[in-house]
């Protein structure tokens, strides 16, 4: 499987002019930054190890913040610290990070979910999906455009049990994205992670250096959000470590 798995966790968009200058003036977010391509390289080398495994796999779909950018070590953001959680509780399991600094929901669509769908073609026993998406779209009027479209596009791809977090964030677009995702739990087609009503109350102290990312106590609060919710969802299926409870909609 390795052999046939090229997939890049470095994003091909080049950084923005604001973010570029921002990154040569303040040293707080040229800190962050320099972890950007370290970061993807490290889960890359972890995601060919992982599939050289043998276990369920979680599939982790997302951004900078699934890539754990901001924290300490690459496998120090949400992901990671959950992972730890998870394994001590007795889920022997693999992670395959797919996270790209920078993704949009574009990017999911066309990048992401392609190499999960894959991984369910080949019969890999996926037994968890995560998608954590959608911050870099609501920054931009333009990215806005067309956003709960796009997201509905994504949920309707996910595999049934797909764990997908909303936006805490106040703007039109990431309420309606909220609206969309309680709809589609009350219905049972996914596992809502709320940020909304369950994140942080406040990020004083949980932000790294450049103010934007969360640190490794921020991602710990957001590991917790995610863990409260498969808990709700009995995600993973603990009891029985080896058996996969994602299966391929199709």
């Amino acid at each position: 499987m390795t052999a046939d798995f090229d997939y890049s966790n470095i994003s091909e968009r080049p950084r923005g002019p604001f973010l570029s200058v921002l990154t040569r003036v303040l040293p707080g977010v040229r800190a962050v930054q320099a972890q950007v391509e370290p970061y993807a390289v490290a889960w890359q080398r972890a995601n060919r190890a992982a599939l050289d495994g043998s276990g369920p796999v979680w599939v982790a779909i997302g951004d900078s913040m699934t890539q754990g950018i901001g924290a300490t070590a690459f496998d120090r953001g949400w992901v990671g610290q959950l992972s730890t959680q998870l394994t001590g509780r007795g889920w022997e399991h693999r992670v395959v990070n797919l996270g790209v600094n920078g993704a949009r929901v574009g990017d999911v669509l066309q990048s992401q979910l392609p190499v999960l769908e894959d991984l369910l073609d080949r019969g890999t026993p996926v037994g968890l999906v995560t998608v954590l998406i959608g911050s870099n779209d609501i920054v931009l009027r333009r990215h806005r455009a067309g956003l709960v479209e796009r997201f509905v596009q994504l949920l309707d791809r996910l595999p049934p049990r797909a764990v997908v977090a909303n936006l805490p964030n106040p703007r039109r677009e990431a309420r309606a994205i909220d609206n969309l995702l309680r709809e589609r739990d009350a219905a049972g087609d996914l596992v809502l992670s709320d940020m909304r009503r369950h994140g942080p109350p406040t990020w004083r102290g949980r932000l790294a250096s450049d103010t934007f990312h969360p640190n490794d106590a921020g991602y710990t609060d957001m590991a917790a959000v995610f863990g409260a919710a498969m808990t709700r969802g009995g995600l993973p299926d603990i009891t029985d470590p080896g058996e996969s409870v994602v299966t391929d909609p199709s």
